[in-house]
């Protein structure tokens, strides 16, 4: 795969749309977020070659040398945000090497459009894009001399959680799964009848998700018949239903929707289930 550099010209307008799209997103205030300090960590924009076209992505790892493990994040229909850039640092002063795509750079970006567009957009994109484009973060990311490419690990937030099931099916060098409120019963347009029930016995890799139990958009019913659709075929599966947390209750930077109690155990409980199944 040929890889080359964001100019200094993208990278200089991609980061002013990260910034503008912070401070123009529909409920965002980024006085609320949580700012990760980039001491000891190397953070850059990338970019990535994807069947001939080129689009963003931004990763991070530690300073220190040596092999660090992947860990591919998924955004949700919002993008790539300061806030989901904010996701990426955190996991690599956890001692990860962290890489997260633009999933909607073809589409003009999600920055500044209200919530009725973004899921227009994100529902316009077919199954085979999404997956595409997060292969090729992790291709790039197992090409680079201070990754470990045998331990991959993939996580994802609302789309992305679904993503991340997904992605898991149809990739055996997925090493674990931690999908954070992503829609089970999700269909593409491109894959009309393949939700995440119909691919769960695919699912080979141990899977930890996290989800709230007062998600308007996904019942806990259906979180619990996944979860034992997926232990019909996989040992190692745990899902966790924080009580009172809605849809994307991680999202600190979304005061109305962020629940710091379940957040701050919910990321906890991710990074031990990576550094069981990654560090190892």
């Amino acid at each position: 795969m040929a890889v080359n550099p964001l100019s200094r010209r993208e990278v200089m307008k991609f980061g002013a749309f990260t910034t503008v799209g912070g401070v123009l997103t529909p409920g965002v205030s980024l006085a609320q977020a949580i700012a990760t300090d980039t001491r000891g960590i190397l953070a850059r924009d990338v970019e990535l070659s994807v069947s001939g076209t080129k689009i963003p992505a931004y990763d991070a790892r530690p300073e220190r040398q040596g092999r660090d493990p992947i860990v591919v994040a998924i955004s949700g229909f919002t993008g790539l945000t300061e806030q989901h850039k904010d996701v990426v640092r955190r996991f690599a002063q956890a001692g990860y090497y962290a890489i997260a795509p633009e999933l909607f750079y073809r589409e003009g970006l999600m920055f500044g459009k209200a919530q009725p567009e973004l899921a227009k957009i994100s529902a316009s994109i077919g199954r085979k894009q999404y997956l595409g484009d997060v292969r090729a973060a992790a291709d790039f990311a197992r090409s680079q001399a201070w990754a470990r490419p045998d331990r991959l690990g993939v996580t994802g937030f609302c789309g992305g959680g679904a993503l991340t099931l997904h992605f898991s099916a149809e990739n055996p060098d997925v090493t674990a799964a931690v999908p954070w409120y992503g829609h089970v019963k999700r269909v593409y347009i491109d894959a009309p009848g393949l939700d995440a029930f119909a691919v769960a016995s695919r699912i080979k890799a141990p899977v930890l998700g996290l989800y709230g139990d007062a998600d308007q958009g996904i019942p806990s019913a259906d979180v619990k018949a996944f979860e034992a659709e997926l232990k019909k075929t996989n040992p190692n599966v745990e899902f966790v239903l924080y009580p009172e947390a809605p849809h994307a209750f991680f999202s600190d930077d979304r005061p109305q929707v962020y629940r710091k109690a379940a957040a701050e155990d919910a990321w906890k409980r991710c990074l031990a289930f990576f550094d069981k199944h990654l560090k190892a």
